[in-house]
């Protein structure tokens, strides 16, 4: 028997998409049911360019990543060139994944029947095949995944369909080219899992109601907004402008201005949205990109980049004080953690009915109705 808030007619989410001052939080349903889990993955994941890591991760010809992203496993590779990949990690023989972690290869060998690719992806040598009438290994590859750059960043797109990078992320270049991710480079990365739906992480970031309350301790007293400073996006995006300290525990940039924004106040800060998951926070003295990644309706994995002027880590004190920002992300994220967990067991109560919405909640709204109308109504109107 399904429980009451795991399907719904599409007008339950009418209260959602209210004006700001007459609205409702969202139902269960949509963090907790597997179904809308799936239309995510297929109207989201599968349709947008999705970031999946930094330039310098893979700086030398041979460096290569492999990842498993909303089930589909991904193998990212730099060839002789220094010219970027991305492939399905997937044998063309059985599907077997040929590489696995990270590291530095001139070839990729499947581990079960010796099958043989270059770091673009091409089939280099297949033992025993040259009686299978037909079989061209000219023809025969690793099937190749859209890749593109911005600003050091690299980002994947699995259909053929969806727009160049360069129109699709145009309002992060508008608004956020001035933080020179470019000329930076990666600092601290911090994978770890969570026990709630990626949305409300996301949500959770762009949610400054709760900063005063439940991070009054760390970095709330440090924090000004005003709903003046969100810029709503067409596409369910949006930036925020706003005034915090430098991410530390005393609110100084340990490592000084970023270059380039010098002559900006210490109090700078800004953040953007763009669909499905690319959270990005800027502050004077760095670039901190947010990715979470779906791993069921319940559970995602985090993955948070801190970005630093390249020219600080000639510094001695610099693995140090990359440990302090490292050390007060984790503090902060702890902060959030049990929360976002507990709004995840509501989620999927019998109890649990959508509460209103503040008007300090702007953002979410915005989000919210944007996810309502691109998967959720979409997916209702396909099962009619």
């Amino acid at each position: 028997m399904e429980r009451d808030n795991e399907r719904q007619p599409v007008n339950f989410y009418a209260s959602v998409k209210q004006p700001l001052p007459n609205a409702g939080h969202a139902p269960g349903n949509v963090y907790a049911s597997p179904e809308a889990f799936q239309q995510e993955i297929d109207e989201y994941f599968m349709k947008d360019w999705l970031y999946v890591g930094r330039e310098e991760e893979l700086s030398k010809p041979g460096d290569y990543l492999t990842m498993r992203l909303v089930g589909e496993p991904v193998v990212i590779t730099r060839d002789a060139e220094r010219k970027l990949h991305a492939c399905y990690n997937m044998c063309a023989h059985r599907g077997v994944e040929v590489a696995y972690g990270n590291g530095n290869t001139r070839a990729f060998k499947c581990p079960y029947h010796g099958w043989t690719y270059d770091l673009e992806g091409k089939l280099k040598g297949a033992a025993h095949m040259a009686q299978s009438e037909g079989f061209n290994p000219a023809s025969c590859r690793l099937k190749p995944i859209r890749l593109d750059t911005w600003r050091g960043n690299i980002f994947i797109c699995f259909s053929p369909d969806t727009v160049p990078l360069a129109e699709f992320i145009s309002e992060f270049e508008k608004d956020f080219a001035f933080l020179g991710m470019e000329k930076c480079r990666l600092g601290n990365k911090i994978v770890l899992e969570l026990d709630c739906n990626w949305k409300l992480v996301h949500e959770n970031l762009m949610d400054f109601y709760h900063v005063n309350v439940l991070h009054a301790k760390s970095f709330g007293s440090k924090f000004v907004w005003s709903n003046d400073g969100v810029d709503l996006k067409d596409d369910g995006g949006l930036s925020i402008w706003y005034q915090a300290a430098p991410p530390t525990p005393g609110g100084q940039p340990l490592l000084g201005k970023m270059p380039w924004l010098e002559d900006r106040d210490y109090s700078l800060a800004c953040k953007g949205f763009m669909q499905p998951n690319f959270t990005l926070f800027g502050r004077i003295d760095c670039a901190r990109p947010f990715i979470c990644w779906p791993l069921s309706e319940s559970k995602c994995q985090v993955i948070i980049y801190h970005l630093f002027p390249a020219e600080v880590f000639d510094r001695p004190d610099i693995e140090e004080t990359l440990k302090v920002y490292r050390e007060y992300q984790l503090l902060v994220l702890g902060e959030d953690k049990t929360m976002i967990e507990s709004l995840q067991l509501a989620m999927s109560t019998r109890g649990f009915e959508p509460g209103r919405m503040s008007t300090l909640e702007k953002p979410i709204h915005h989000f919210l109705n944007g996810h309502i109308s691109r998967v959720l109504e979409k997916g209702a109107e396909n099962e009619e």
